[in-house]
């Protein structure tokens, strides 16, 4: 008796209608979201990975630097990709030059 109540209900149910495919509105919400999503976060990382390039590159003998680990030292040499800083008398390490976090030496403006 209970199962026949539920085949006749099943028996009725209307069918579900078909979808006709990916709609005109799916790819303008989906262009939307990825244009939010450059300018909210792919802009301004590359701008801030551009600046930290430009940093980086404009490094010379004698500029304190923190690296991102948290040593702070001078800058004793500088190579194509790594950088020879002086974190204490008579102690010297080879370091990455994308380690370099902050330079404190002041960088003077060139005209």
């Amino acid at each position: 008796m209970i199962f026949s109540g539920l085949f006749l209900s099943l028996s009725q149910a209307q069918p579900a209608p078909r979808g006709g495919g990916i709609s005109l509105h799916f790819f303008i919400m989906m262009g939307l979201v990825f244009l939010v999503f450059y300018l909210l976060l792919i802009r301004p990382q590359r701008t801030r990975q551009k600046k930290h390039q430009e940093m980086v590159e404009n490094l010379k003998p004698g500029d304190k630097v923190i690296t991102s680990g948290g040593i702070h030292g001078t800058v004793m040499g500088v190579q194509k990709d790594k950088l020879e800083l002086k974190i204490a008398s008579n102690v010297k390490i080879d370091i990455a030059k994308t380690s370099i976090a902050v330079i404190l030496t002041p960088q003077k403006k060139e005209k």
